[in-house]
């Protein structure tokens, strides 16, 4: 494999990304599931089973990879208890509880834009 250039599109995307604080924030939560992820586990702890009955159209898999993304980011916490069968929980980090008005938000404006564009309609 060849080394990528320092001054190709790429690379300059890539650390304009790292370097903007928005575009940062936006890249952890970025994605299909994350945002409503976050915000089922902001009002208390679930388990696998409990977020699999909360979005039945998202595969295993899927949820899988949101969750081990999300606590790679350290915004979820997962607990796995020393008990047969295997208890884990999924809880929301310090830091990711910070987002939670901001998606307070986020649903509001987009609530408010729907209504103004089936009025439209």
């Amino acid at each position: 494999m060849t080394a990528r250039k320092e001054n190709s599109t790429y690379t300059l995307n890539e650390k304009f990304i790292i370097d903007c604080d928005l575009t940062y924030a936006a890249n952890k939560i970025g994605g299909r599931w994350k945002i409503v992820i976050l915000d089922k586990l902001g009002t208390r702890k679930l388990r696998f089973s409990e977020l699999k009955k909360e979005f039945p159209y998202i595969s295993e898999r899927m949820l899988t990879l949101q969750l081990r993304a999300l606590e790679q980011d350290e915004l979820v916490k997962r607990t796995v208890y020393a008990e047969v069968p295997p208890r884990v929980e999924y809880e929301l980090t310090p830091i990711a509880l910070e987002f939670l008005p901001i998606f307070c938000q986020l649903s509001a404006w987009g609530r408010k834009n729907k209504m103004l564009k089936n009025n439209r309609a």
